[in-house]
């Protein structure tokens, strides 16, 4: 009976045990912190490093220095996360003629009044493609006083593997985009629109 006594009123060992509660939740807090933190943290030197490359596109020595002007910015992505390679750094750059343009369709005679494009339909061309596209923007940097949309998208897998552990994907997506105007280094070409009926 006083051995019973005894080891109810003993409080030994009781913070070990309090602190096994407590640690999984304190622990997934800090982990989820830091990551989130790295993630924006990421997501913002992106944002600036397409920001800088948007700037050196818009020159007219922006044609020629493509190569160097990717390199940059993927230099800027590997500098926050080195573990990054290259294929998973997608760089996208189409051009416009004007800011309107940009994420419009190409116009399509609607024949059946479903407002989508169907294969069959008669379109106008206006990237020079021969097909109708979703968005009228010719692939590349374009020329002077073009309107340039530069996009990089990067896939990578989280620091830590807590999101696997409650379910969530370990792998994330950030994605930084800009929309400018190349210098007026020379007069702006026309675009010349094609009637295509498929």
């Amino acid at each position: 009976m006083i051995r019973s006594r005894s080891l109810r009123r003993d409080t030994t060992g009781v913070t070990i045990v309090e602190f096994a509660i407590v640690a999984p939740v304190l622990l997934a807090l800090i982990f989820g912190i830091l990551d989130l933190g790295h993630g924006l943290y990421m997501r913002s030197v992106l944002q600036g490093a397409v920001q800088d490359a948007g700037r050196d596109a818009g020159l007219e020595s922006g044609q020629a220095a493509q190569a160097d002007i990717d390199a940059s910015v993927k230099a800027s992505v590997q500098a926050v996360m080195p573990f990054i390679p290259d294929e998973d750094i997608a760089i996208e750059r189409s051009n416009y003629q004007a800011f309107s343009d940009v994420g419009t369709p190409e116009d399509f005679d609607d024949t059946n009044g479903n407002d989508t494009y169907d294969a069959g339909e008669c379109f106008t061309d206006q990237n020079g493609n021969a097909q109708w596209d979703s968005d009228v923007g010719a692939a590349g940097l374009g020329g002077a006083d073009d309107i340039v949309h530069y996009q990089v998208t990067v896939t990578y897998d989280r620091i830590f593997p807590l999101w696997s552990m409650i379910g969530l994907p370990q792998q994330d997506t950030a994605q930084a985009t800009t929309v400018m105007r190349n210098q007026p280094f020379g007069v702006q070409e026309g675009r010349t629109s094609v009637r295509v009926c498929p």
